[in-house]
C-alpha cells in the first residue's frame, strides 16, 4: 500500500475492513469478563445477543463496544504521539501549576483532544481559555464552532482525529444543534459461542471486626458517634467502611467463549462527504488529500492498538489468533487484501500529511495549549474535597 493507492481507494472504494480473530490469553476454556451494564433491579449484567456468523446463528457477548474501541484507538495514537512515533495536531488543557487555594491540580497533567470524551467539542475545552480569552470566543474556537461537514478545515487543522472518530458540538447553539461529524471508523469486539459463567466473592477480615459494632459515616469520614463522623452522619455496617467480613456471594457474571472477533470498518463514503475549503475557496484535490490523511490515521489507529494489546479490563486479556490483513471493499462488491504493520502505517501517514501540506492544508506542528478557567478549576477542586470527605458517595446514592 502506497500513498497513490490509498488515495485511489479513498476516492473510489466502499470501505476498508479488517476482521481479526482473538482468543483468551489463558487459553481455551479460560473465563473472560465482559463489561457490565445495569440489568433488572440494577444488577450488573452482560450484553448477550444472537448473531449470524457465516451460515450459523451463535450466542455472542459484547466484549468491547464501538465507543470503548474508539477510546482505545485514540489512546494508542496518543501514546504513539508521546513516544515521538508520529505527530498529530491536537488541543490540550494544561493543569500544570494550577491551584485552587491549597489544592494543587498539577497531577491532572495535560488533557488532550485524543482523550477528552467529546473530543474537540468537550466541555473541558469549552471551559478553558486561550491567552486569557474563553476558548469558544478565541479565533480558533470560533472557527471550530462554525465548522460543519462541508467546512471541516478547522477541525482538520486542530485535531484531525476528531473527524476520524466522530464529534458533535452538542453544547452549540440551538440546544445541541451544533455540527455533527459522524465517525468514519467503527470497531467492535464480540465473544462467539458465549456460555454464561459465575463470579464468586468474599473477604475475611484479619481484624475480625463484627457487624454489630456501632459506627457512623458522614462528611468527616467514619467514627464511633454521629458527632465524630460529621454532618449528615448515619449509621452503617463496618463493611461499608471496608472493615469486617464480607459474606460469600455468587453472581451471574463472566463467560467462556470459543473465540472473539474484532470487526473494524472504515467508511469511505463518510470521508468523501467532508470538504476542506481554505480561505473560502474549494478545491477537489485538496479535499482528496485531506481525506487520505484521515484514512491513513484510521489505519494507523488500528495497528497502534495491535501494538498496545488487547487487555480490555481485569480478567479480559485477549491475544490475536494469527495474522489478519485489511480488505478493500470495492464499489462493485469485489474484495482485495493488503497487509499493513505499524511501521508501514506510520510511513503511509507521513506521506499523506506531506502531500496534504503541499496541497495547502493547515497542519499545526505544535498543540493548541489552553489553560482551565477559574470556574473549571473550582468545580474540580470541590469535587476532590467532596470525594475525600465521603460527600461524593452520598451524592451518587
Amino acid at each position: 500500500m502506497d500513498l497513490g493507492q490509498l488515495r485511489m481507494i479513498v476516492n473510489e472504494a466502499a470501505a476498508i475492513r479488517r476482521v481479526r480473530r482473538l482468543v483468551p490469553a489463558g487459553g481455551a476454556g479460560d473465563k473472560v469478563f465482559p463489561p457490565t451494564y445495569p440489568g433488572p433491579d440494577n444488577a450488573p449484567t452482560h450484553v448477550f445477543e444472537r448473531r449470524r456468523i457465516g451460515e450459523d446463528t451463535k450466542t455472542c457477548v459484547l466484549l468491547d463496544s464501538v465507543q470503548s474501541q474508539a477510546n482505545r484507538m485514540e489512546l494508542a495514537l496518543r501514546d504513539l504521539l508521546r513516544r515521538g512515533g508520529v505527530w498529530i495536531p491536537h488541543i490540550l488543557v494544561d493543569f500544570e501549576g494550577v491551584k485552587d487555594g491549597d489544592d494543587d491540580l498539577s497531577d491532572l497533567g495535560q488533557i488532550t483532544s485524543l482523550e477528552a470524551p467529546h473530543r474537540v467539542f468537550d466541555a473541558i475545552f469549552r471551559d478553558s481559555e486561550l491567552d486569557g480569552t474563553s476558548f469558544w470566543h478565541s479565533p480558533p474556537g470560533l472557527e471550530l464552532i462554525r465548522a460543519k461537514p462541508d467546512q471541516a478545515t478547522a477541525v482538520f487543522a486542530l485535531s484531525p482525529t476528531a473527524l476520524v472518530f466522530g464529534c458533535w458540538h452538542s453544547t452549540g447553539q440551538g440546544g445541541g444543534l451544533g455540527a455533527k461529524f459522524p465517525r468514519a471508523i467503527v470497531s467492535e469486539i464480540v465473544g462467539v459461542d458465549a456460555v454464561p459463567g459465575k463470579r464468586t466473592g468474599s473477604r475475611i477480615d484479619p481484624l475480625q471486626v463484627r457487624r454489630e459494632v456501632e459506627i457512623y459515616k458522614g462528611s468527616a469520614g467514619w467514627g464511633l458517634s454521629r458527632e465524630e463522623a460529621g454532618e449528615k452522619a448515619k449509621r452503617v455496617r463496618p463493611s461499608e467502611v471496608n472493615h469486617g467480613n464480607i459474606a460469600p456471594t455468587v453472581q451471574e457474571l463472566g463467560v467462556t467463549i470459543d473465540h472473539a472477533l474484532q470487526t473494524v470498518v472504515v467508511s469511505l463514503p463518510t470521508l468523501r462527504r467532508l470538504r476542506f475549503p481554505v480561505n473560502g475557496e474549494a478545491d477537489e484535490g485538496r479535499d482528496e488529500a485531506a481525506r487520505t490523511v484521515l484514512a491513513a490515521l484510521a489505519l494507523l489507529a488500528v495497528v497502534a492498538q495491535d501494538r498496545a494489546g488487547y487487555n480490555l479490563r481485569s480478567r479480559c486479556d485477549l491475544v490475536p489468533d494469527g495474522a489478519a490483513s485489511f480488505e478493500i471493499l470495492d464499489a462493485d462488491g469485489s474484495v482485495r487484501e493488503f497487509p499493513l504493520d505499524l511501521e508501514a502505517a506510520r510511513a503511509l501517514c507521513a506521506d499523506a500529511v506531506k502531500a496534504a501540506k503541499e496541497a495547502g492544508l493547515p497542519w499545526r506542528e505544535e498543540p493548541l495549549r489552553l489553560r482551565p478557567q477559574k470556574k473549571l478549576v473550582a468545580i474540580v477542586a470541590e469535587s476532590r474535597r467532596l470525594a475525600l470527605s465521603g460527600g461524593a458517595e452520598e451524592a451518587e446514592g
